[in-house]
Order: C-alpha cells, then structure tokens, then sequence
C-alpha cells in the first residue's frame, strides 16, 4: 500500500518561511513526478508545483513563483517545498501528490495527473 506523509505544516507569520516535506512508502510505489497541492476552506484543491524526476524541470503556479520552491530526490521517495516570503492568502491545507505517468502542458496542474496524495499538513500564515 502506498503512503505519502507530509510534515512541516505549522503557523507562521507573513513575511516568514516554512518547509514542507512528503515522503512517500510502500513496496510498490515508483512515480514520474511529484507536486504540491494546496486547499482553502470552502475552495477548491489547486496546483502549487510540481518537479518531474526525468528531467529535474519544475512548475509553479503564478501566484506562488518566486516565492515557492520545489525540489526533491527521487531515489529516496522524497519531496520537499520550501516557502518563504508567505502571505496570509497562502494559508491552506498543502498536499502532497505523485503521479505515475508523465503529463505534458496543462495536465500537469490537474488534480486528476495524479495517482497518489498525502493527508495534508496545515499551514496558517498571520497577517
């Protein structure tokens, strides 16, 4: 059975940095890709970023660039979302996903390109 498990969630005030990280388990588990989602109250689950392991490229959604980035190590099932510069409006539950097929264009910032998802961890940033 496949796990993904997220931690590093916390509250922060504006201005400030958090970390994510998500590692993921299971005997059989390989992915093409990984990303992070996030999720507001009462809204939607919208992209965040994602890192495709073949070619290390990474995508981020406008609101986040230059702010947010995503790296991480595919050998070791891991992926990380560093967060600086945080703005009350990135207060959300953040989720971790990976994907087992490629994904080109616009598919890479569906909810549905992805196979597998975390729990959520919770961030809250203070204004």
């Amino acid at each position: 059975q496949v796990q993904l498990v997220e931690s590093g969630g916390g509250l922060v005030q504006a201005g400030g940095s958090l970390r994510l990280s998500c590692a993921a388990s299971g005997r059989d588990f390989s992915s093409r890709a990984m990303g992070w989602f996030r999720q507001a109250p009462g809204k939607e689950r919208w992209f965040v970023a994602r890192i495709s392991w073949s070619t290390g490229s990474t995508y981020y959604a406008d609101s986040v660039k230059g702010r947010f980035t995503i790296a991480g190590d595919n050998a070791k099932n891991t992926v990380y979302l560093q967060m600086n510069s945080l703005k009350p409006e990135d207060t959300a539950v953040y989720y971790c996903a990976a994907a087992r097929d490629m994904a080109f264009g616009s598919r890479r910032y569906q909810k549905e390109a992805y196979d597998y998802w975390g729990q959520g961890t919770q961030v809250i940033v203070s204004s």
